[in-house]
């Protein structure tokens, strides 16, 4: 069975584009490959957060994941700094990395141009590590969106690079998933672009009723159609699209005949729109809460998590310090 590796990352909670994109793709490679999930709080570093915040965002992350289904009997999702194998293999592949080619790194002139007051040596390597969390399971796809496949290419040539000093072929080049290929785009409600964090147009996964309404309630529409049939408007069209969603197709149909005989009332769309979407989330929500309050049931997840990455981890290092030239 082939290896998958993902991260994580510990940003916050979980929305209805996240669930629609990168977590229902990982609840199908669960049954189909031998996967490697981790949480990134690594990473994260790089924004100098407070200890509180790390273990907040890893504790929050891991149970969303957990109540979306993933499952840790079928799946290995652990929490990066539990490897503790990662940071020595990054410290192998930086030897073989040369800054004209990290500082090239579009990711990196992005955050050299928005945080000139935080250009650490983290954001600098950042391909590295995440060619580490890679190839260290010997991984041969990695499923990511289409802005990190410039960081993919530096992770299929640090593994190259190394099998090629070495005269090995030890590493394989992992291959790219590209998840917004197949993914439903779910839009955001603020009348333009998809839904995410921070655009400020999130429904998250743990909204409640009452948050869930007030946002659908804002949603940007129009004055309604003057010609039967005519063209939906961005906005307009984003609302349906979420309806297509979450909704019954009978639902959906409803008002879209609505909307083509220039009988709709936005507003009614708009309530029966916020019920759906709650009726969505609400057992999500619910398995989100009951596992967020179960700390032993986290431990225990996170403990046999790292168990068994850190037995894939450790062999690998073992024999890469064997073919670098350390003794055993």
């Amino acid at each position: 069975m082939e290896t998958v590796v993902s991260g994580i990352r510990p940003t916050g909670n979980l929305h209805l584009g996240n669930y629609f994109g990168a977590v229902k793709s990982f609840l199908k490679m669960q049954y189909e490959y031998n996967c490697f999930f981790f949480i990134a709080d690594w990473h994260s570093l790089t924004t100098h957060p407070h200890p509180d915040n790390i273990r907040k965002s890893v504790k929050t992350i891991l149970a969303e994941y957990l109540a979306c289904g993933l499952d840790p009997e079928k799946t290995t999702i652990y929490i990066q700094s539990d490897v503790r194998e990662v940071p020595e293999l990054y410290l192998y592949l930086n030897m073989n990395a040369y800054l004209g080619e990290l500082e090239r790194v579009t990711s990196f002139k992005d955050k050299v141009r928005t945080q000139p007051n935080n250009v650490n040596a983290g954001l600098l390597t950042y391909p590295s590590l995440m060619a580490a969390d890679i190839i260290i399971h010997k991984a041969v796809k990695v499923p990511v969106g289409k802005d990190q496949e410039q960081n993919m290419e530096m992770a299929r040539k640090f593994a190259r690079r190394f099998n090629q000093i070495y005269g090995v072929e030890y590493f394989p080049e992992p291959a790219s998933f590209h998840l917004s290929e197949k993914a439903v785009k779910v839009p955001g409600l603020d009348g333009s672009g998809k839904m995410g964090k921070s655009e400020g147009n999130a429904i998250y996964l743990i909204d409640d009723e009452k948050t869930i309404k007030k946002k659908v309630m804002k949603a940007v529409t129009d004055s309604g159609p003057t010609e039967p049939n005519s063209e939906k408007p961005e906005a307009v069209a984003n609302l349906f699209a979420m309806m297509e969603i979450v909704s019954e197709p009978s639902t959906y149909e409803y008002f879209n005949e609505k909307y083509n005989t220039c009988e709709i009332r936005y507003g009614d769309m708009k309530k029966q729109l916020a019920v759906d979407i709650n009726a969505f989330c609400a057992p999500i929500r619910e398995k989100i809460l009951d596992i967020m309050a179960n700390d032993a049931y986290l431990e225990k997840v996170a403990a046999q998590g790292a168990e068994k990455a850190s037995v894939s981890a450790a062999k690998t290092l073992r024999e890469v310090r064997e073919i670098i030239g350390f003794r055993p």
